[in-house]
C-alpha cells in the first residue's frame, strides 16, 4: 500500500522543508490583525509539514520503526487541493467558505472509514502489509490511487475556476485591476498542478522534492513578496467592497431582475452626462460603487445598465472613454510637448501596461501607431 521510493535526497532537505513549513504557519499566525484566509494557509502550511514528516519518519525501510503510524498518512494527499480551494475562496469571496468548507473534508472522512478495518490492524500486521506491497489490500490501494489523481484534477480545476469568476467579478467592480495582484494565486495554482503531475508519474522521491520546493516558493511569494502578512489597502479594499456588495440585503432584490428597458436608458442617460460633465474616468480609483453612489442608483442596477446598453462590464467601459479622453487630448496641439505617458495618466489611467493594452484592444493598434496615423509626433 505504501509507495515511498528506495531512493532518497539528503534527509536536511526534507527538514527543511518542515521547518519552513511550520516556521510559516506561525509566522502567518503571529499577525496581529489576521483574517479567514490567513488561518486557512496556516493551517495547510501545518498539514504539508505534517505530510512531510511522514514522508522522512517512512522513507525507505523506515516505517518499520514507526509501525503504530503506518496508514494514517495515506489520506493526507486528499487534503491539499481542498485547502488550496478553501484558500482562494476566502481570498476571492470570504462568506462562501462557510457554507461549504466541510464538505469539502468529506472525501478525507471516507477514505478513513474505508481504511478503518486496516488500521484496526496490529502495527506488526500493518507493517507486514506494506512490507508485502499491499497484499490483500490491492483493490483498495487502487481505487485511492485512482480516485487521489481525480481529487487533484478537481480542485485545480475548481482553483482556476473560482479566479476566472474573481477577476470577472472586480472587472464588473473596478476600472483599474493592475493593483489588484492574483499572481500569488496562480503560483499556488501553478505549483500543486506540477506536483500533480508528479503524482501521476508516481515517482515519489519527485513528488516530496516537488513539495518541499512548493514550500519554500509558497512562503516566499506569500510573504515577501505579497505581503500575506500586510494585505495591501487597494487589494483588501476590493475584497471588502466585493463583498459588501454581494451581502448587501438589497442584492437579492435586484440580481435577478431586469430594471426594464425605459428605466435603464435613463439611468444611462444620467450616467453619460456625469462622464461628459465631471471625466469621472479620470480618477484611476473609479469603482462602481462611487459612481452608483453619485447617480443614486444600486450597483447592480448600474451594473445592469452598462452590460445592457455598451455590453461591457464596468472596466472596459471606464477604460473606452479613457482611451477616447487620450485620442482628444493626443491630437491638442499645445499638448505635443508632453510624454505619451503623461497623457495616458491625464486620461486616467495608473500604469502604462494598462494603457497599452486597452488601446490596442480598442483601437487595434498601438498609441505610437495611432499618433502616426494623425501625423503627431510626441515624446
Amino acid at each position: 500500500m505504501s509507495e515511498f521510493g528506495l531512493q532518497s535526497l539528503s534527509p536536511l532537505f526534507y527538514w527543511a522543508g518542515i521547518f519552513i513549513a511550520f516556521f510559516s504557519s506561525f509566522l502567518i499566525l503571529g499577525k496581529s490583525k489576521k483574517v479567514t484566509a490567513d488561518y486557512v494557509l496556516a493551517i495547510w502550511f501545518m498539514i504539508i509539514g505534517m505530510h512531510l514528516i511522514f514522508f522522512v519518519l517512512f522513507r525507505g525501510d523506515g516505517y518499520l520503526n514507526f509501525p503504530s503510524l503506518i496508514g494514517f498518512e495515506i489520506p493526507f494527499p486528499f487534503m491539499h487541493g481542498p485547502m488550496l480551494y478553501l484558500y482562494i475562496l476566502c481570498v476571492t469571496n470570504p462568506n462562501s467558505v462557510k457554507k461549504i468548507w466541510l464538505l469539502h473534508w468529506l472525501p478525507v472522512v471516507m477514505i478513513y472509514i474505508a481504511l478503518s478495518q486496516f488500521l484496526f490492524l496490529t502495527p506488526q500486521d500493518r507493517a507486514a502489509v506494506y512490507q508485502n506491497k499491499g497484499k490483500g489490500y490491492e483493490t483498495l490501494s487502487q481505487v485511492i490511487k485512482i480516485l487521489m489523481i481525480v481529487s487533484g484534477v478537481l480542485y485545480v480545476g475548481l482553483s482556476l475556476i473560482a479566479v476566472r469568476k474573481y477577476k470577472k467579478a472586480i472587472s464588473n467592480q473596478y476600472s483599474n485591476t493592475e493593483k489588484i495582484n492574483l499572481n500569488w494565486i496562480y503560483y499556488l495554482i501553478i505549483g500543486i498542478a506540477l506536483i500533480w503531475i508528479a503524482v501521476v508519474i508516481r515517482n515519489d522521491i519527485l513528488i516530496f522534492f516537488m513539495v518541499v520546493l512548493f514550500i519554500l516558493v509558497a512562503a516566499y511569494f506569500g510573504i515577501s513578496w505579497v505581503g500575506i502578512l500586510d494585505y495591501s489597502v487597494v487589494k483588501t479594499e476590493g475584497i471588502i467592497e466585493k463583498t459588501a456588495v454581494e451581502n448587501s440585503p438589497e442584492v437579492s432584490k435586484y440580481e435577478k431582475t431586469f430594471a426594464g428597458e425605459e428605466a435603464i436608458q435613463g439611468i444611462y442617460n444620467k450616467l453619460v452626462i456625469q462622464m461628459e460633465k465631471e471625466k469621472l474616468y479620470k480618477d484611476p480609483e473609479l469603482n462602481l460603487n462611487y459612481v452608483a453612489k453619485l447617480l443614486g442608483v444600486h450597483p447592480n442596477i448600474l451594473s445592469q445598465t452598462i452590460n445592457f446598453v455598451e455590453n461591457r462590464n464596468f472596466y472596459d467601459y471606464i477604460n473606452r472613454q479613457r482611451i477616447e479622453e487620450f485620442k482628444r487630448i493626443a491630437i491638442l496641439p499645445e499638448n505635443g510637448k508632453f510624454t505619451i505617458l503623461s497623457l495616458a495618466f491625464e486620461s486616467g489611467f495608473n500604469s502604462k501596461t494598462s494603457f497599452n493594452r486597452n488601446f490596442k484592444k480598442y483601437m487595434n493598434c498601438s498609441p505610437r501607431e495611432f499618433l502616426k496615423s494623425q501625423s503627431i509626433t510626441m515624446e
